[in-house]
Formats: C-alpha cells, sequence, structure tokens
C-alpha cells in the first residue's frame, strides 16, 4: 500500500511539471520555393502585366500579390522581367505600366 501512495506521489508532481512547463509553439510561416527559370518568370510577368493593366493606376508589391494570388517574391520576379522589358517603371514606391 506504500508502494502505491509513493506511486503517486511521483506520477502526481510530474504530471503537474509537465504542463506548467509546456510551451506553445508559433506557427511558422510555410517557405514556399519558388522555380526561377525563363518559363516561370514570363508567366509572373504576365500574371503582373494583367493586374496592372486591368487596375490602370499604380500598386505596391502586397496589392499585386493580393491581385494576382502570387507570393510577393512571385511578383517581384516577375515586375523584374518587365522591368528589363521596358513595360513597367517605379512610382513612389509603386509599379505602373510604362
Amino acid at each position: 500500500m506504500t508502494e502505491k501512495k509513493a506511486a503517486e506521489k511521483k506520477v502526481a508532481p510530474k504530471a503537474t511539471t509537465t504542463t506548467s512547463s509546456k510551451t506553445v509553439k508559433k506557427p511558422t510561416a510555410k517557405k514556399v520555393e519558388v522555380l526561377v527559370d525563363a518559363e516561370n518568370a514570363g508567366f509572373r510577368a504576365g500574371d503582373v502585366y494583367q493586374a496592372l493593366s486591368a487596375v490602370g493606376v499604380a500598386q505596391s508589391v502586397a496589392q499585386l500579390a493580393k491581385s494576382t494570388g502570387k507570393t510577393e517574391t512571385e511578383v517581384l520576379l516577375g515586375i523584374g522581367w518587365l522591368l528589363k522589358e521596358g513595360k513597367v517603371k517605379g512610382e513612389e514606391g509603386k509599379v505602373v505600366l510604362a
């Protein structure tokens, strides 16, 4: 009988310690890998160009990401392509069709 009480005493403090020492993990953002090649960059450029064309005003990278449904990295890849071709230009931190 004393062994049973001793076993209970060992379990109870351990359970209390375990519950009080639990750490809450913050959800981490999933890393999205972007395939960087000419084909993917061209498609992202098309997405960005169409979004800018539809709106007709300068947009930020965040706004373009939201309207295209792409990540900011993908939008930046498309903007780079369009900048190189001279199709867009930067205007006060935003992108607009040239």
